[in-house]
């Protein structure tokens, strides 16, 4: 009887080397380069292909693309197999790990097959003819490999170099990375070394083993997760705490280059890694001139050539040698021998924090810079402004409304500071912006209300009212303040004559009370206690930046400096770039959960605050900082069904809050518009495509006037009410984008 082999694809690379295709939210394995299916789909076939034998086929791959990864196993029978997602990439030994834990729990200490998702192999029978031949070794528990006898000098392949051969099965006497041409030249004329496909056969106990002898502490680590592991219909779902805890290393340099006795299989398929546009040249179908034409290309005099268009027409006249590949948003040349050095453009893209090695941009850009225009003046100063400044108004109590019905009918909500502070600071862009309400009056409504009843005996503000105005929560905030300073500024811009004068108290209350005496911040609230935010310090730097805007006074910039010093030392993560939000007293993010938790609005709300900051204070260098926030805000922040932000996202790109709400949409719009023109791609398109989608989401299903504040992963409305609190955000974001494209297509 045929012995079982527990097969297992390793799908969690990105791919770089065939950058712009490639990317991190669409990496290569789940491209289709020869019309018959992606690379993945194709790998899945061919395990599911065993001539005899049971063969259940495990995939392990980023549960950041377990949506792709679903789509791609649609009919495929995996033969009592199926997913296991990783919460975050931790290299080919914890997945190898991953691997033998699975097959010891679910079919005890059988054969294990391990394969990349991503090469071309020619037949699924001259595939698993090889690795037949090499189940014996295997079973007598060796860690067999397989290697391409190499038919030229190749510097993109690790080697294997062997000392001698028995039964067709040949002694391993080294592994070595990839070479140098000379040395890849030197390998070819000695005859024994072969290219290294990456490929493993091995009993499960075996390679159990050979963790337990070299790396401990990646099994026990792997082992901890996969017992933690939680599981549906979907697959099996490592938990992220636990998987991120794992040593990240390749099966390479943990096992396979310290082991003894592994044997190498010489491989009777043809075999190439898809690692560059070279090896696309090499297995594509070529025209008479051997060149590879893919898409809207119209190539003349040109030989030997890979040259792709995946968006508009590209023609090339005259061109030996080269590689030519066009996306939606990124062109790659470079002669076809050099092809691979790719990574060298990915790095520099990387360095300076730009998108398009990370996201693929949507298909429903508009090309047409201001083609919104009409429609959002329209729904901002004819429908929403005159709406919120009538019945969003609370004129028996004061302030205003914290809350409308999808009727208009004001609910009976407490009104919190920050929500009567933003709502002057909305009368008061409006004013700036022309609008022709009795916007001055409804600036000093809510000032008078403020200032009457919500005002501290440190003098500050406090937290919340009751619809009366009697105090509900006296807790001074540092968040509230920070409202409360903006909406100020604002004011005093329009010629409010007591916004000045209550700004002054307010950041003498804040120097007093809230600031932390070791000069590291500013605390939450006046009592001290509690976790500490990153969320407060951008809203007091966006009103600092206000004030400075207001006066032109250094000191605002300076305070202004203080919160970005933060932000460098604390709240960005450089390897992740991503923005904390819940530190401890120290500024250590917080434990468990809170710890990884990011908002991709807020960093949006970052991006553009930064470009501000660095259009005063000259710090150029921050720019860079917020392209990386808007990059991993769009790369891994997105839903991709409905184009939205999701409310928060891990560290490592999971959705942790899958409500998109309508302010995160708009200010991405804001980042947008903050980064276009500063070196690095053209985003008006995606400007266009922001607003599109807030509409389309959050506006246009909504009475006039009002919005959809919070929509669920399938783009269905979770709404119940309209919060005012949005209105600021929504009334900067859109007179943002009136000035940006102001002139432009109406």
């Amino acid at each position: 009887m045929t012995e079982r082999i527990v097969s297992f694809v390793m799908s969690g690379g990105i791919g770089s080397r065939l950058w712009p295709l490639s990317r991190e939210d669409n990496p290569k394995q789940f491209h289709d380069f020869s019309g018959d299916g992606s690379m993945l789909v194709k790998t899945l076939r061919r395990l599911t292909a065993r001539p005899d034998g049971e063969t259940p086929v495990f995939l392990i791959a980023s549960e950041r693309h377990a949506d792709r990864v679903h789509a791609d196993l649609a009919g495929i029978d995996l033969s009592g197999g199926g997913p296991l997602f990783e919460p975050t990439g931790r290299n080919t030994a914890a997945a190898v790990a991953l691997a033998t834990l699975r097959t010891l729990s679910e079919f005890g200490d059988s054969l294990v097959l391990v394969v990349p998702s991503d090469h071309e192999i020619t037949t699924a029978r001259q595939f698993w003819q090889s690795v037949e031949n090499g189940t014996a070794a295997a079973r007598a528990g060796r860690l067999v490999v397989f290697g391409i006898k190499p038919g030229h000098p190749e510097t993109g392949y690790g080697y294997i170099e062997i000392a001698g051969e028995k039964d067709g099965i040949c002694d391993v006497s080294r592994f070595v990375e990839k070479p140098d041409l000379a040395t890849a030249q030197s390998y070819l004329a000695a005859g024994n070394f072969y290219w290294n496909t990456g490929i493993f056969l091995f009993r499960a106990s075996a390679m159990r083993d050979a963790f337990t002898a070299f790396e401990p502490e990646i099994w026990k680590a792997t082992e901890n997760a996969y017992q933690a592991a939680t599981s549906d219909l979907s697959g099996l779902y490592m938990p992220l705490e636990l998987y991120a805890a794992i040593p990240s290393t390749s099966i390479d340099y943990a096992i396979m280059e310290r082991a003894s006795h592994i044997a190498m299989v010489p491989a009777g398929f043809r075999w190439n890694d898809l690692g560059s546009w070279q090896s696309l040249l090499d297995v594509g179908p070529s025209d008479n001139d051997g060149n590879v034409i893919v898409g809207d290309v119209v190539a003349i005099d040109c030989e030997n050539s890979y040259i792709r268009s995946d968006s508009r027409l590209l023609s090339a006249i005259g061109l030996k040698d080269v590689a030519i590949v066009s996306t939606a948003d990124a062109t790659f040349v470079a002669p076809v021998s050099r092809s691979q050095n790719v990574k060298k453009i990915v790095e520099q893209l990387e360095k300076s924090g730009r998108l398009e090695t990370r996201f693929t941009p949507a298909g429903d850009r508009v090309i047409e810079s201001g083609a919104w225009r009409r429609r959002v003046h329209h729904w901002l100063f004819e429908e929403t402004v005159p709406l919120w400044s009538t019945v969003g108004v609370d004129e028996r109590h004061g302030g205003f409304h914290e809350a409308l019905g999808f009727d208009t009918t004001p609910l009976k909500k407490p009104k919190r500071m920050r929500t009567m502070a933003r709502q002057v600071y909305a009368f008061a862009v409006a004013r700036a912006r022309g609008w022709d309400g009795p916007a001055d009056r409804l600036i000093g409504h809510g000032l008078e209300f403020m200032a009457r009843n919500g005002r501290t005996d440190n003098g500050g503000w406090v937290r919340t009212l009751n619809v009366d105005g009697t105090v509900a929560d006296a807790a001074e905030d540092a968040y509230d303040h920070s409202c409360v300073l903006l909406a100020l500024a604002h004011a005093h811009m329009v010629g409010n004559p007591d916004a000045l004068r209550l700004a002054e108290e307010t950041f003498s209350f804040l120097d007093a009370h809230l600031e932390d005496h070791r000069m590291t911040g500013f605390l939450e609230t006046s009592s001290g206690v509690g976790e500490r935010r990153s969320n407060p310090h951008m809203h007091l730097l966006e009103a600092f930046l206000a004030w400075h805007q207001a006066t032109g006074e250094l000191a605002y910039l300076r305070r202004a400096a203080r919160i970005v010093d933060l932000f460098r030392s604390h709240f960005f993560d450089p390897e992740s770039w991503t923005l904390g939000e819940y530190f401890d007293a120290e500024w250590r993010p917080a434990e468990g959960e809170k710890g990884v938790w990011t908002e991709p609005g807020h960093h949006f709300e970052w991006a553009s605050l930064l470009v501000d900051f660095t259009g005063r204070s000259g710090q150029s260098d921050l720019t860079g900082f917020a392209r990386k926030l808007y990059a991993s805000a769009i790369a891994n922040g997105l839903n991709r069904a409905t184009g939205l932000a999701y409310g928060a996202v891990s560290r490592q790109g999971l959705p942790l809050d899958l409500v998109s709400r309508s302010w995160p949409q708009a200010e991405a719009i804001k980042a947008a518009i903050a980064l276009d023109g500063s070196g690095g791609p053209d985003l008006k398109p995606e400007i266009e495509a922001r607003v599109g989608r807030l509409f389309r989401w959050h506006i246009n299903p909504a009475p006039l006037g009002l919005w959809i504040d919070r929509i669920d992963e399938r783009g269905r409305s979770l709404a119940t009410d309209v919060p005012a609190s949005i209105f600021y955000h929504l009334v900067c974001a859109l007179t943002q984008y009136l000035d940006s494209t102001a002139g432009e297509a109406r």
